[in-house]
């Protein structure tokens, strides 16, 4: 782990590999190091993967606390990485942020991946489209989360971490979870995990985009998905099988395939 500076802020951030740069764009939790796909991404490009402030051992200004803040920041981040064109690669909220960013048209993007992304409303007032984070008893999150509970990964991951937390984690970690949990907390309780306006904006990105989707998913579920893709200009939907709100942890290397197959077609 290093630190990237973007604008004023000084971010932590995981660097692996060599090449065309992929920005990654993390969900409930930062980019876990040992996480299996790392690795096999970065086989690919340079994995350039920041933990948004308040998160990890990203600090947060007291004023800096909505998406506006978090989108404009991003802009600072892609200011930051050299090279023509940048792959940006978004998880669940993550995913929800890298659409917001990719609407503004950016000139450093040129390629998108959402992945279960959250951030938009597809049904009426009185339908809850995206299981609520905060307010879900965190078994259940744990069970929605993942198409095998019992084979998600030991460690600060992902949804449903909550439900795993022993006596092997450190201080340090429980003190990262917390601090994780405050700041999605901040950044998107009200209203929970989506911003009105956006679904009719999606309309203008402008780059190639692939929106990916764990088939078991029971936070945001597949036609939550199809929806999503439906509303970007000429977006491909792609299903992974045996995966839920986390394909790139359930199943890695159909994630790593699907998504380097993507990078290299032509626009």
């Amino acid at each position: 782990m290093t630190r990237l500076q973007a604008g004023l802020l000084s971010l932590e951030v995981l660097r692996r590999g060599e090449g065309r740069p992929i920005l990654v764009i993390h969900g409930v939790n930062p980019i876990h190091p040992r996480a299996a796909f790392i690795a096999m991404l970065a086989q690919h490009g340079e994995v350039i993967a920041p933990s948004h402030p308040g998160f990890g051992a990203s600090e947060r200004p007291d004023d800096f606390d909505t998406m506006y803040d978090l989108v404009n920041l991003y802009h600072d981040v892609l200011d930051a990485i050299p090279g023509p064109g940048v792959s940006v690669i978004g998880f669940g909220f993550g995913g929800w942020l890298a659409a917001e960013l990719a609407v503004a048209r950016p000139r450093q993007i040129e390629r998108l991946v959402l992945v279960d992304p959250v951030g938009i409303k597809i049904s009426d007032r009185e339908t809850r489209d995206i299981v609520h984070f905060f307010n879900t008893d965190p078994a259940e999150l744990n069970r929605r989360a993942w198409h095998d509970p019992t084979n998600r990964p030991d460690g600060i991951y992902a949804l449903g971490w909550q439900a795993t937390i022993s006596d092997a984690m450190t201080d340090d970690e429980m003190i990262s979870l917390a601090r994780n949990w405050d700041s999605l907390c901040l950044y998107a309780w009200k209203p929970h995990m989506f911003n009105p306006q956006l679904a009719f904006w999606l309309r203008r990105i402008a780059v190639p985009t692939l929106v990916l989707w764990g088939a078991s998913d029971r936070i945001v579920t597949p036609e939550y998905g199809r929806a999503y893709a439906t509303g970007i200009p000429g977006a491909r939907f792609q299903l992974i099988d045996r995966a839920g709100h986390h394909p790139e942890l359930e199943q890695p290397r159909a994630f790593v395939d699907a998504v380097v197959a993507f990078l290299r077609t032509e626009a």
